[in-house]
């Protein structure tokens, strides 16, 4: 009875520290979301899982082409976050002209768009404690272009860095 006893202790133990470690990596270092929608297609696709860093700018700021998950500066029916590319940061001028994205006059290259955007927004220029965002879908998705508002980078929650379901899109986001 008393190795009994003590084999119930060390799982209980075992499975508390286990339960412990996932609260803190889920809250302060990573966290798993799953993607609604599609306006990140093609790079996410509906319901594919990431995992999001929640330290990756605590120490710096998001950079041109970051996938980020953030709170939106808008009002939603759900409240959920979302998640959208980084176009352009403080500072920048932000246009959108004949299927182009043009940061301060030049067109940046985009080769994971599945079509180019069918509108013509800006040119506005980027209030330094903001961040412009859009969607990979271009011409599917509720983001900056579309708002009237800044997303504000302390809004942001963290960089999406990895996709682990389904198996096969497993790897790093580009």
């Amino acid at each position: 009875m008393a190795k009994f006893k003590i084999f119930l202790e060390e799982i209980l133990i075992t499975v508390s520290l286990a339960l412990i470690i996932s609260f803190l990596i889920q809250n302060f270092f990573l966290e798993p979301r799953i993607v609604p929608t599609g306006s990140m297609l093609p790079t996410i696709q509906i319901n594919q899982r990431i995992l999001v860093n929640k330290l990756a700018y605590k120490m710096s700021s998001p950079k041109r082409g970051d996938v980020i998950v953030f709170k939106p500066p808008i009002e939603t029916e759900d409240n959920s976050d979302f998640i959208k590319r980084v176009i352009g940061i403080g500072g920048d001028t932000v246009e959108v002209k004949n299927g182009l994205i043009l940061i301060n006059g030049n067109a940046i290259e985009e080769n994971y768009l599945i079509e180019k955007p069918n509108y013509d927004f800006g040119p506005v220029t980027v209030p330094e404690d903001s961040l412009f965002v859009l969607g990979d879908n271009r011409n599917c998705s509720f983001d900056s272009h579309i708002w009237g508002q800044w997303l504000k980078i302390d809004n942001v929650k963290g960089k999406a860095f990895f996709t682990y379901w389904p198996l096969e899109y497993m790897g790093l986001l580009k």
